[in-house]
């Protein structure tokens, strides 16, 4: 069986809708052109490449802490979409038990836009996330989840890492960062995305120097651990990304159907709680 002809959830997209949804006027990126992606355009995608449900991921660029977008996507999706949140780190228990009652599931911890230093004294947020059981979505890059060790090692927060955890793909398998990305499968409470090749990536498609990384995360986590995600509209993209040509990558990478099935349906059904 084809990939083409499996069920799949996608684990992180964005959506980016400016004519419904203005930008904030202080926001540091303005999404434009082939960037922008409405929640029309994705249910079109999900048609024609046999995604069921989605996890939609509130975006810094364009709308900061404002999540009107999403949460309208979600209320508009018909039970087909869950969300993650962009919140300040003060967030109050209150506000994120309505986005929890609102479908969201998480918010984001985006360490390479932010900073490690900006997030290391994150208990309160984390320990919120935890009493709700939502989890904590972290993007970095390279060492930085080093900064984070002693965080996570305080809380009981459960954690999703974006993009592969963004690894430095001319530092090899033994560099710091990825070896603690690595350990973080003995814990029981974090799973990785296998997602975002073009954002650590030295080459062009097929990006070539992200597989062993991919495949390292694969062997530590096994498919139980693995989430496959688009990041659709592929913001800041440095060439032309397709969602077709990222699903031939998920392919090539699980070749088992069996094992693309539980990174890409059985994994993200059960941990988001979609139905059929």
């Amino acid at each position: 069986m084809s990939v083409f002809d499996e069920p799949r959830i996608d684990c992180h997209l964005h959506i980016i809708d400016p004519q419904r949804f203005p930008y904030r006027e202080d926001t540091r990126y303005r999404p434009a052109g082939q960037e922008i992606g409405t929640a029309i355009q994705f249910r079109a995608v999900m048609r024609a490449y046999g995604v069921r449900h989605a996890l939609l991921v509130g975006p810094n660029s364009g709308y900061g802490f404002d999540n009107r977008c999403m949460l309208d996507a979600i209320a508009q999706g018909e039970g087909r979409f869950k969300g993650v949140g962009v919140v300040p780190n003060d967030v109050s228990a209150a506000r994120l038990a309505e986005l929890r009652s609102q479908g969201v599931l998480g918010v984001t911890v985006n360490v390479s836009l932010e900073g490690v230093e900006h997030f290391s004294q994150a208990d309160t947020l984390f320990n919120r996330l935890a009493d709700l059981d939502m989890f904590a979505q972290i993007q970095y890059e390279k060492d930085q989840l080093l900064g984070l060790l002693p965080l996570i090692g305080r809380t009981r927060t459960r954690l999703l890492v974006d993009h592969s955890g963004r690894p430095d793909t001319a530092a090899g398998l033994n560099q710091p960062g990825f070896q603690a990305l690595l350990r973080l499968a003995d814990t029981g409470r974090a799973l990785v995305k296998l997602s975002g090749m073009s954002k650590f990536s030295t080459m062009a498609y097929p990006f070539a120097d992200t597989r062993p990384y991919q495949q390292a995360l694969l062997d530590a986590f096994g498919p139980e651990g693995c989430l496959w995600a688009s990041d659709w509209p592929f913001l800041r993209a440095p060439e032309r990304l397709d969602y077709g040509p990222l699903l031939l990558l998920a392919q090539d990478l699980m070749p088992d159907a069996q094992a693309r099935r539980q990174v890409m349906w059985d994994t993200p059904r059960r941990l988001f709680g979609f139905g059929d």
